[in-house]
């Protein structure tokens, strides 16, 4: 059977790496790309690398027949993503990959994005879409929200620690590195070559960062207790990846197996032996997650660092592997491709 897709925002990075991703796909077709201000123009004049594809060309969102789609990728930004999600049809299944239906609380959503939630009445039907974790529940839903890529990286590695009691909950040190990329393809001076190349800074210094939200909103949930972590995300001047190292109080030889014992099923997640570290070059345009456990020099203390791709495993890679639960897909189809190196 073959599954007819739209993707909303097909001009954006995760537009078109969810066009790279489900173009070699066996078991789904692109049938409507959108993006309102680049209607009318093709793929190729958009984004050249992609010019081999038979796709169609870029349309608005009001000229799609959504009664011909089985499933709808939401690409947009955050805001613009509910109001348009809100007047679809009530039987389409659809993946938001922005925030919109990530924060089950509208009142952590209106504190973290800066306006009330314009789609409440969707949001308890959302899934959050972090796969491995509610595989079942996106099995069966029908409206998913992507997850943060920062937030996804660092769930990885924290998860199974907080679930399984054995480190501090009171001392976790998130220090996060993200690729430009994770801050979209609008034009924004920070991110001119000339500013950003060559150098290396934190940003949302202090607590401020949006995806601190899902953080409490998903390790509070695992504890069942308030668990606040400190975090700190940095921009470097790369166009894909997210380094993730992570500090925390624990046994390290329980700390590597409480996360070898999570993941020893989970085709996407790779745990390194004990003491390796992993590299964002060794999970490139790729949907794994390398995940690495070091002892550290001080007693009971222990540093696990997660590497991912933000535009793949952290964003589209992640949305397609929902859609094929969805769908009735096998999870890892159009998604064991190899990293890309060097």
């Amino acid at each position: 059977m073959t599954h007819k897709i739209a993707i909303l925002g097909a001009s954006g990075y995760t537009g078109a790496e969810l066009v790279r991703l489900i173009a070699e796909h066996p078991n789904m077709e692109i049938t409507a790309l959108a993006a309102e201000r680049k209607a009318g123009m093709s793929m190729a004049q958009v984004f050249p690398h992609l010019r081999h594809m038979a796709l169609p060309d870029l349309c608005k969102i009001s000229e799609i027949d959504f009664s011909q789609i089985d499933l709808c990728f939401c690409a947009l930004p955050h805001k613009t993503s509910q109001e348009v999600i809100r007047d679809l049809p009530k039987d389409l299944k659809i993946i938001d990959l922005s925030a919109d239906f990530r924060l089950r609380d509208a009142g952590e959503y209106e504190k973290w994005y800066g306006n009330p939630h314009a789609a409440l009445e969707m949001q308890e039907e959302a899934v959050y879409g972090l796969t491995e974790f509610y595989r079942d529940e996106i099995r069966n839903a029908r409206l998913v929200a992507g997850t943060g890529c920062n937030a996804a990286t660092g769930q990885y590695v924290l998860r199974p620690l907080i679930s399984g009691g054995v480190i501090d909950l009171d001392d976790i040190v998130l220090d996060l590195k993200c690729a430009v990329s994770g801050a979209g393809r609008s034009l924004k001076e920070n991110l001119l070559h000339s500013e950003l190349s060559e150098g290396y800074n934190a940003y949302a210094v202090g607590g401020t960062h949006r995806h601190l939200g899902e953080f409490d909103q998903e390790f509070s949930a695992l504890a069942g207790r308030t668990v606040h972590v400190q975090f700190t995300p940095h921009l470097m001047p790369a166009n894909r990846g997210i380094l993730a190292t992570t500090y925390v109080k624990g046994d390290p030889a329980s700390v590597y197996e409480t996360l070898v014992t999570a993941y020893e099923n989970e085709p996407f997640i790779q745990m390194l032996p004990f003491g390796e570290t992993p590299s964002t070059h060794h999970v490139r345009g790729s949907n794994f997650c390398h995940i690495g456990v070091v002892s550290d020099r001080i007693e009971r203390r222990a540093i696990v660092i997660g590497a991912l791709d933000n535009l793949t495993k952290g964003s589209s890679g992640q949305a397609l592997q929902n859609a094929n639960l969805m769908l009735g897909e096998d999870e890892t189809t159009g998604l064991m491709m190899a990293p890309l190196f060097p």
